[in-house]
């Protein structure tokens, strides 16, 4: 579980693919020594697991769910990533609960610097808007953003000065494509009304009371 609050922006230094898998070197200026393997740590939001640490950095292998889902297999050599270790119980919650686990891949429709601020217009698929809601929250490649406001195909996002200056936002353009994952307790929510919902019969008004058989 992690907070969306950004700790790091790391270097790729290498990044391996092997048939449908993958290998992820990145380079950070994280505290190693609190890092140890088998930890989990947001990539662009992605949850990676540690599985080796050295030279620097950090080693993460990618799955072929991970590539296929993420914009990590977009990754090269020098690529600069969002970085976040797991949270605590001891870190405070700044931002909002995030998983780690991307829920699809959107693309920055506008860009617009307004001074030291930045507006983003961000495309969604389709089935993640029902999950977005304005004043809500969404992660960004990894980053907790509220969400300014609802557009057709998407949403839009201000982003501070404080949060350019700590992630890799500023180095995104119109095209550029983003990992995206929505608030968990919006997708639990969705998940127990789609369950509860039974097609409207005959049978179920008249349980309900509308008409009398």
């Amino acid at each position: 579980m992690f907070t969306g609050i950004i700790e790091d922006v790391g270097s790729v230094k290498s990044i391996e693919k092997k048939g449908s898998s993958g290998r992820i070197t990145v380079e950070t200026s994280l505290d190693l020594s609190a890092i140890k393997e088998g930890d989990s740590i947001a990539v662009d939001g992605a949850c990676l697991t540690v599985t080796g640490l050295g030279g620097g950095g950090f080693t993460a292998d990618l799955s072929d769910e991970t590539l296929r889902v993420t914009t990590l297999s977009e990754l090269r050599a020098g690529s600069r990533v969002n970085l976040e270790p797991a949270m605590t119980l001891a870190k405070p919650l700044g931002g909002h609960l995030v998983t780690g686990h991307v829920d699809g891949i959107g693309s920055v429709a506008s860009s617009v610097a307004r001074q030291g601020s930045m507006d983003l217009e961000i495309t969604a698929p389709e089935a993640l808007m029902p999950l977005l809601v304005p004043k809500g929250s969404v992660a960004v490649d990894g980053i907790s953003l509220t969400v300014a406001g609802l557009t057709r195909t998407g949403f839009r996002v201000a982003v501070i000065p404080h949060t350019l200056e700590r992630t890799t936002l500023p180095l995104k353009k119109a095209g550029s494509r983003v990992n995206i994952e929505t608030d968990i307790i919006g997708k639990y929510v969705d998940r127990l009304l789609r369950a509860r919902t039974r097609g409207v019969t005959r049978d179920l008004l008249a349980e309900e009371g509308f008409i009398n058989d």
